[in-house]
Parts: C-alpha cells; structure tokens; sequence
C-alpha cells in the first residue's frame, strides 16, 4: 500500500498548475473565439446587412482592440499610415461594419443617429468628447466603462477609462451608429 504524505501531496498539485492555467486560458480564449471570427487584413468583411448589430459590435471591439499600440499620426487612417481619432473610427467602421462614417470627429457627431446616455452605453456605440459642447475628440465604446481611441500626438491607440481624470470631465455625448435606419444610410459602397 502507498502511503501519501502532505509534502508529496502539494508536491504532486504544484506539477498540475500549469496544465490546469493552459486549460482555463484555452476555456476562455474559446470563449472569446465564439463572439466573432478574427480575418486577416485582406479578407473582404461580410456585408453588414447579413450580421446582427451584436455581431457587429463585436467585430468592431475586437478591431478596436487589436489596433491598440498603433501610432498616433494625425490625418493617419490605415494601420500602416497610424491613426488619428477619426481615422481610426473610421478605418474600425468601414472595415467591420461596411459603414463609410465622415472623415472629421464634428461631422461624425452630427450625424442623424441616436443620442445615447452614457448609462445606456454598448459596444461600439461613439463616444464624444471636447469643451464647451464643441467636440474635438472621437472614440469607440467597449464595454466596462471602457473605450478605444487614438488620443495625441506622439502617443498611440490605446485603451481608456470612461471614468478617467480627463476623460469623465471632457465627454460630452454617445451616438448609436450600429442601427439598420443609420447603418442603410452610412453603407460603404
């Protein structure tokens, strides 16, 4: 009969930690996998007629998130070129919801889409953001109080907080853009 003691117990538990953190890091990534399908950057996006809005939404957060780290560049909007505010909601829109949005963060906060409260906030619902009810500054709600934006010069896309020091005291709106009557009206041709 084989007799276990404490030490060689622990000893034995200690060797399976690895293999249970690579089985729950496989749980979750699968979990993330299941939302929306990642494409490589020449893939053509599906028509944004045949997704869901939440569909969407995903693909735009996932795309959001993935382009975090690129350069600032002002006037930028492609991953190579790097991103300013506009470009890179823009570059996002088009790319995974066929949404051709206007080139300027004012033009995009004048678009004929619902205001949202910012209780009532979803991903990929546009963030806008200035002073005294003048925007100067665009951004891409993902969720948990968090957005991704491409905020000044020398800097890069990055992720924020809704609830930050300059953030919380310079939003001034969201909009809903991923709605069939705004999505029909904005399609990229």
């Amino acid at each position: 009969m084989h007799v276990r003691t404490p030490e060689a117990a622990g000893l034995n538990a200690a060797r399976h930690i690895p293999r249970l953190l690579a089985a729950g890091t496989f749980l979750l990534l699968g979990a993330c996998a299941s939302i929306a399908p990642v494409r490589s950057p020449g893939t053509p996006s599906p028509p944004a007629a045949s997704a869901t809005p939440p569909t969407l939404a995903n693909n735009v957060l996932i795309r959001a998130i993935g382009l975090v780290g690129t350069p600032y560049r002002w006037g930028g909007n492609t991953p190579q070129s790097g991103f300013d505010c506009s470009g890179l909601v823009d570059y996002v829109f088009r790319s995974e919801a066929g949404l051709a949005l206007p080139r300027s963060s004012r033009e995009m906060a004048a678009l004929d889409a619902p205001k949202i409260r910012r209780d009532d906030l979803q991903a990929g619902d546009l963030l806008f953001f200035g002073r005294h009810h003048r925007v100067n500054h665009v951004a891409i709600y993902v969720g948990n109080g968090r957005f991704v934006n491409a905020p000044d010069k020398g800097g890069t896309v990055r992720l924020d907080r809704l609830d930050g020091y300059y953030w919380r005291s310079h939003f001034l709106f969201a909009k809903r853009v991923l709605t069939p009557r705004v999505q029909a009206a904005l399609a990229a041709e």
